[in-house]
């Protein structure tokens, strides 16, 4: 298990830097204000009407960086701060969440996919560390030892699916990204200066997404190396 810890440690810290590292750039470019003085708010509502989305209502959360697309109500969510600030990363934050109700309008095959499988993968990452974890000391102290060589790959199947669905997600969030500067840029909304410092904030905040899902992956290929020497 020595392995597994190490690789934990590994990707917590390459996690915690990446985090610590975005919340920098949020708070740098949170210093740009717009010239056109506008909210995140008022430039998430203004990307939605060019794209003709009229169904999808901007609402304000609690938190920081709690900022998400919700398909099920049809809302884009935006934290306190870039509901109500009107600087380069509130714009970049909020037309991010907008590129994901455009991908739910225009039907993007990336996005449905991962909705369809959203139940299943909650479920999954709910179970599989208990059974990994169940199967690995049944086999350790001899105890019933076929079942639990068979809980372990269960774990592992279970382990799989998540990693499959934070690969998933990366083009779904590039893809995000990718429209909502296409649209800042396109309908002159920021600045150079405010397009780079949104660009950048983005490019981070997809870089989160890069770590979680090779965390996940390393996870998983060291758990299949582990039942497959003790097969």
């Amino acid at each position: 298990m020595y392995g597994y810890y190490i690789i934990a440690g590994v990707i917590f810290l390459v996690s915690w830097l990446v985090s610590n590292q975005l919340k920098s750039k949020f708070e740098k470019y949170s210093k740009i204000h717009l010239q056109n003085g506008m909210s995140g708010k008022e430039i998430a509502e203004k990307m939605l009407a060019d794209n003709g989305i009229t169904d999808v209502k901007v609402v304000s959360v609690a938190g920081k960086l709690t900022d998400h697309y919700n398909p099920g109500d049809k809302t884009i969510n935006l934290s306190e701060p870039v509901y109500m600030q009107r600087n380069a990363a509130a714009a970049a934050v909020a037309a991010h969440e907008c590129g994901h109700a455009v991908q739910h309008a225009t039907a993007y095959g990336w996005l449905k996919f991962r909705s369809a499988i959203v139940p299943a993968v909650g479920v999954a990452s709910k179970l599989s560390n208990f059974v990994i974890m169940a199967g690995l000391i049944m086999t350790a102290m001899n105890f019933m030892g076929a079942l639990g060589t068979t809980l372990f790959l269960v774990g592992i199947i279970l382990f799989a699916a998540t990693t499959v669905f934070a690969f998933i997600t990366l083009p779904v969030e590039y893809d995000a990204s990718n429209r909502a500067l296409a649209w800042l840029e396109s309908s002159q909304m920021l600045t150079p200066q405010e397009h780079a410092g949104a660009k950048d904030a983005l490019k981070w905040a997809a870089r989160t997404y890069v770590v979680a899902a090779i965390g996940s992956l390393a996870t998983l290929l060291y758990f299949i190396s582990i039942f497959m020497g003790r097969r």
